[in-house]
Parts: C-alpha cells; sequence; structure tokens
C-alpha cells in the first residue's frame, strides 16, 4: 500500500513541478521543495528493488 501511495506521491508532485514550471515566472522555492520530495520519494521507491547486479557478485 505505502508503495501506491509513494507513486501517486511521485506524480502529482512531477505534474505540480511541471505547471510551476510552465509559469511566466516560477517560484524557485516552490520548484526546490518539489524537486527534494521527488528525489526521496523516488529513493523510498528505488531502495526496495533488488539489483541485477547481486546475482553477478556471488558467482
Amino acid at each position: 500500500m505505502k508503495n501506491f501511495i509513494y507513486t501517486i506521491l511521485l506524480f502529482s508532485l512531477g505534474v505540480y513541478a511541471i505547471y510551476e514550471q510552465s509559469k511566466p515566472e516560477p517560484n524557485k522555492f516552490i520548484m526546490f521543495g518539489a524537486f527534494a520530495l521527488f528525489m526521496v520519494g523516488l529513493y523510498k521507491i528505488m531502495k526496495k528493488i533488488p539489483s541485477k547486479n547481486e546475482q553477478d557478485d556471488e558467482e
């Protein structure tokens, strides 16, 4: 369930960041905050995916 919530959060932050960027004069603090939250959410989702290289290292 958490992955679904993180996915929705990432999608909504991405859409908001694109919307904010399309303005003639975007707020830089909002853009930085949206980018930072996007990166934190992406990290939380990606750390649960196993690496392909882990199997190669064991052999």
